[in-house]
């Protein structure tokens, strides 16, 4: 006689069943919460317990929680409700108030009651959470994924201002500082390993504008550059940026850039330039610092420009640096002073090397410029 299978649909198992579908829905109505994609009925319903609360308490002690404290709730609602959900938050907090000035008597009786000045306090704050929430459903971002959302814009940009790792005999480093200590900066780096590995591609640009001002147009400029780089010969990209930039047809549409061209197993190198300054190059042999730059108009300015490169060699022991204005350009000085500020402050690392030195030089030459600054740093070992 064949045997049952056992019954494994107990009472027991259904209900751990249940447990965990209510977990996993309760998780994920939470991070659709956070994210903005779920309903507002929880922060409704918080909102509208402490309506009554304050309330009753206004009534108990006015002294100590005074009939304004009805714009609390009304703010915070201005933060997280959408504008309908706002409305009924609106009416019982008038409500509210109707009871507390019957409960506490008229005003001219006595303190802690609920005067003119009271209503309009609590209407003015009502007004300002509902521009606030209008604001929100105009952008349509919510507040819970508004800082989300800019965390991982600026993720994005230092991810893909990243560099790639070099053989061995070679080092590179990058240091950008926002204007402001903001964190989005209108200067950006692409950097990739192309014809096989043997060749490093960079591009620094400076984008018009500075900060969170010139950010958003950063990224996407950072993107759409990081998606030439590679995919066209070296000599095209630059051409290819310029014909995008006027594509965009934006009021501060024009940028700087150097795109610098390096053969990983000879140490020879091009750069071309767009406007941008000129790079510095140490040769290791003589100590001296030579200017390195190729002849271009800005990006963005007219279409058809050309842009004509300059050649060099990165011998063992040298230092090629390219950077924004940011370093070297301020109000009290030009930026002839400024590069000679620059490489006075890189020679005292010619001797113990210029590993870590990017973020210190920015320190030393434009600590407190109200500018974003950008140095991109390659050395070869001697």
């Amino acid at each position: 006689m064949a045997r049952s299978a056992p019954r494994t649909d107990t009472y027991a198992a259904r209900y751990r069943k249940a447990v965990h579908r209510a977990r996993v829905g309760l998780r994920k109505s939470a991070v659709d919460y956070f994210r903005g994609d779920g309903s507002d009925w929880i922060a409704l319903a918080g909102l509208f317990l402490t309506i009554p609360a304050i309330m009753f308490a206004t009534i108990a002690t006015p002294v100590w929680c005074a009939p304004e404290a009805l714009v609390l709730p009304i703010v915070a609602g201005g933060l997280v409700l959408r504008p309908a959900s706002l409305l009924g938050l609106y009416a019982a907090a008038a409500a509210a108030l109707i009871v507390e000035s019957a409960a506490l008597g008229p005003y001219t009786e006595g303190a802690a009651r609920v005067t003119p000045g009271t209503v309009l306090v609590v209407a003015a704050g009502g007004l300002f959470g509902l521009l606030i929430a209008q604001f929100r459903a105009r952008v349509g971002v919510p507040w819970r994924r508004g800082g989300t959302m800019l965390f991982d814009l600026r993720e994005r940009i230092r991810a893909q201002s990243a560099l790639p790792p070099l053989p061995r005999g070679w080092h590179r480093e990058m240091a950008l500082r926002p204007a402001g200590g903001q964190s989005f900066s209108g200067d950006f780096v692409v950097a990739a390993r192309t014809n096989g590995g043997r060749t490093l591609e960079a591009v620094l640009t400076d984008v018009s504008g500075k900060g969170m001002d010139a950010g958003s147009r950063a990224l996407l400029l950072s993107g759409a550059f990081g998606g030439l780089l590679g995919s066209l010969p070296p000599h095209g990209f630059l051409p290819a940026a310029n014909g995008y930039l006027l594509r965009q047809d934006w009021d501060e549409g024009f940028a700087t850039s150097i795109h610098l061209v390096l053969d990983l197993e000879s140490g020879d190198y091009e750069l071309l330039s767009a406007g941008h300054l000129p790079a510095l190059q140490l040769h290791a042999g003589s100590g001296r610092w030579e200017e390195k730059s190729g002849d271009g108009p800005l990006l963005g300015v007219y279409d058809g420009a050309e842009f004509h490169p300059v050649k060099g060699t990165l011998r063992p022991g040298d230092v090629l640096m390219l950077f924004t204005d940011g370093l070297v350009e301020a109000a009290d000085r030009d930026i002839a002073e400024g590069i000679d500020r620059l490489t006075g402050e890189a020679d005292r690392y010619v001797t113990a090397g210029f590993r870590g030195a990017a973020w210190h030089l920015i320190e030393a030459c434009a600590k407190d410029v109200n500018d974003d600054r950008a140095l991109l740093l390659i050395s070869r070992d001697a």
